[in-house]
């Protein structure tokens, strides 16, 4: 069964929706009972980072989580905001993530005030694949997806960063550990690629 973990943030029934396009049964829950009997996990969400860990922290669920996640070994997906939460700390509320990820999530710094390039960064964007990854099956290399944000992972060890994109400087856009994938932009709203990806991740 997939379980999309319900935590109180994020947009739960456009991520079900496309899942069922798929063919796949999926619940929503927060339910202790569903997520131990979950053969997938995604993890979205959106908005500020802050209030995103703090709704993890009130529903009680990291300890299950972590568990499911690295015990058990159960794939999980991060969507947008549900993503940054994997990495260890965010200049969104100066606050600690997760910390699956040897990864920090900041603001995108563009210092020319006259540039193009405004925040949040909306739109569709190209993928630049540098590692390669299931998640990628019969995705090529630039295929476009969906972004909405202000903030974006940063990391040093190159080893877990998967795909780049590009909005005035490149930034890490896709990361994966093991068993865990995050992913900045929104499946659920970048179309054939979207669906693609989220069927490589049903299918692992």
């Amino acid at each position: 069964m997939v379980v999309i973990i319900d935590y109180g943030v994020g947009n739960l029934g456009s991520i079900q929706n496309m899942i069922s396009r798929i063919g796949v049964d999926s619940v929503i829950s927060n339910r202790k009972e569903d997520l131990e009997s979950a053969s997938k996990l995604i993890l979205p969400g959106v908005g500020n980072f802050a209030y995103g860990m703090q709704k993890l922290y009130d529903s009680n669920l990291i300890e299950i989580l972590e568990n499911l996640v690295f015990k058990e070994q159960i794939p999980i997906l991060g969507i947008c905001l549900g993503a940054q939460l994997m990495c260890k700390f965010s200049e969104e509320g100066n606050i600690n993530g997760l910390g699956w990820f040897d990864a920090n999530v900041v603001k995108f710094n563009i210092l020319d005030v006259k540039s193009k390039f405004k925040i949040p960064h909306m739109g569709w964007t190209n993928l630049k694949i540098v590692k390669p990854s299931r998640i990628f099956t019969d995705i090529d290399n630039n295929s476009r997806f969906y972004f909405v944000h202000s903030y974006h992972f940063v990391s040093d060890n190159y080893s877990i960063v998967a795909a780049n994109a590009n909005y005035y400087y490149d930034f890490a856009s896709v990361l994966q550990l093991d068993n865990i994938f995050a992913v900045q932009f929104h499946p659920e709203k970048s179309h054939r690629y979207g669906i693609q990806l989220m069927r490589n991740f049903l299918f692992i």
